[in-house]
């Protein structure tokens, strides 16, 4: 359980810092992705997201196998 928590937390640091350049491919804005605005600080949750890119890179993984 912990290794699945551990992984999750890496791949939302990941995204978070590739944001700028995803964006520009139109990634980011999916439902399930969640953008607020708290104390004048942008918070995003890029849930749906994450979920997506997870499953290409999975797939991706295992065409190439």
């Amino acid at each position: 359980m912990i290794r699945w928590t551990l992984t999750i937390f890496i791949a939302l640091v990941i995204f978070s810092a590739a944001l700028p350049w995803l964006e520009k491919l139109g990634v980011g804005r999916l439902p399930g992705d969640i953008r607020f605005t708290l104390f004048g600080k942008t918070i995003f949750l890029p849930f749906a997201s994450t979920i997506l890119l997870s499953t290409l890179i999975f797939l991706g993984g295992r065409l190439l196998k």
